[in-house]
C-alpha cells in the first residue's frame, strides 16, 4: 500500500483499514503457525502497512490538537 493512497483516506476510512489489516495479519499468523501459508514475506508487508497507517493516524490527532492549542 502507497503512502499517498493513505493519506487520501478519511479517520474512519483509516480505522476500518487499520481493522482489516490485523484481521489479516492474525490470519496470517495463523496459516504460518500450520504451516500454509506460502509466502512468509506477507507478514512483513503488512506489519508495515499497519504501521504507515498508524503513523498517519497520529500525525492527524498531533495536527489536530496543535490547531486548538494555537
Amino acid at each position: 500500500m502507497k503512502i499517498n493512497d493513505i493519506k487520501s483516506m478519511t479517520n474512519e476510512e483509516l480505522q476500518t483499514k487499520l481493522g482489516a489489516l490485523k484481521a489479516e495479519l492474525f490470519n496470517l499468523r495463523f496459516s504460518h503457525a500450520t504451516g500454509n501459508l506460502t509466502n512468509p514475506m506477507q507478514l512483513n508487508a503488512v506489519k508495515k502497512d499497519i504501521a504507515r497507517v498508524k503513523t498517519i493516524i497520529r500525525e492527524r490527532e498531533i495536527a489536530s490538537q496543535s490547531k486548538v492549542k494555537a
